[in-house]
């Protein structure tokens, strides 16, 4: 192997000297096909992973070399006006991106405001359709008691004690799918029934530090009761934590929510690459911040815990 085989591929020096011979070529020709040039280096530095700076920075040196060459002051300020267009023409590939990471946010946004619809609908037939059927399925019992013998009737009556079990998980399941104390009463007394039920359930205390002051946005509050929820799940069944807990403050115009459990911690690049099953759950906490404009961070290690940090912009 020769010396040049040796010598490691630099895209970002690729990419600067092609930006380079194609602002060379437009500001000699002025035509399309050396402007579509300028459309095709920026694509592929946004392919590369370069961001907006970086291409900010491969445009200051590819001008810094071109106008080397530049003597007169009326040929300096045409060719500085058409270096803006080619510059602004490679960014073209950013922007189409951001709008349509911005277009994806929107119908993401859309898309949960259907789900918490359809959660709603489901919550509400759960707890009344499924209750006056139980209703109706006492009556009948009642109805039919006094024709048995005492043996049936205790029967019957362990039936109805059945029935009482159906009808308390019926309506936690319709609570904790859209609890209405969450639209009554806000966000923290909505917390408050989730982690106490998860608590008795899970035999895990769960504490929550609240310093918030009034409510929030529905969707903020719908989106963040969520996100708990589903980080609680996911320490139920992955953490082995003995305490969780749960703080929520105001910082600088953003809602902090910190969810720290005391577990066995994880590897956050395998979980987020898809390595381990729990990235579903991370995922779907990373899309419903999405749509509220919110941030996640998440500082685990094996064997130390988990905690994570949710901020979401709010208006005051």
């Amino acid at each position: 192997m020769n010396a040049s085989q040796n010598i490691q591929r630099d895209p970002a020096r690729d990419l600067e000297r092609a930006y380079t011979r194609a602002l060379k070529d437009y500001l000699s020709s002025g035509g399309e096909g050396a402007l579509q040039s300028g459309y095709e280096v920026g694509r592929t530095a946004l392919a590369d992973g370069l961001g907006v700076l970086e291409m900010a920075a491969i445009h200051h040196a590819a001008l810094a070399q071109v106008l080397q060459r530049i003597s007169a002051p009326a040929s300096l300020k045409q060719d500085l006006n058409r270096a803006r267009e080619f510059f602004g023409e490679s960014l073209s590939p950013y922007e189409m991106a951001h709008r349509g990471f911005r277009d994806a946010i929107s119908s993401l946004h859309r898309l949960n405001e259907t789900l918490e619809q359809e959660i709603q609908r489901i919550a509400h037939a759960v707890h009344d359709e499924a209750g006056q059927l139980l209703v109706a399925a006492r009556l009948a019992m009642s109805g039919v008691a006094h024709d048995l013998t005492p043996a049936l009737q205790g029967r019957l009556q362990e039936v109805g004690t059945i029935l009482d079990q159906v009808e308390k998980q019926l309506r936690r399941l319709s609570h904790e799918l859209r609890p209405t104390i969450l639209d009554d009463l806000g966000l923290v007394p909505a917390l408050q029934f989730l982690t106490d039920g998860i608590s008795r359930r899970a035999n895990l205390p769960i504490r929550i530090q609240n310093s918030l002051e009034g409510r929030c946005a529905p969707n903020i509050e719908t989106a963040l009761y969520r996100i708990i929820q589903e980080a609680l799940t996911n320490v139920t069944k992955h953490a082995r934590a003995k305490n969780v807990e749960i703080q929520l403050t105001n910082v600088a115009k953003h809602l902090h929510c910190l969810v720290h459990d005391d577990g066995v911690g994880f590897d956050p690049l395998s979980v987020l690459s898809g390595k381990e099953r729990r990235g579903l759950g991370l995922v779907g906490i990373r899309e419903r911040l999405n749509a509220v404009g919110g941030t996640l961070q998440i500082d685990s290690v094996v064997g130390r815990g988990t905690e994570l940090l949710l901020k979401i912009p709010v208006e005051k």
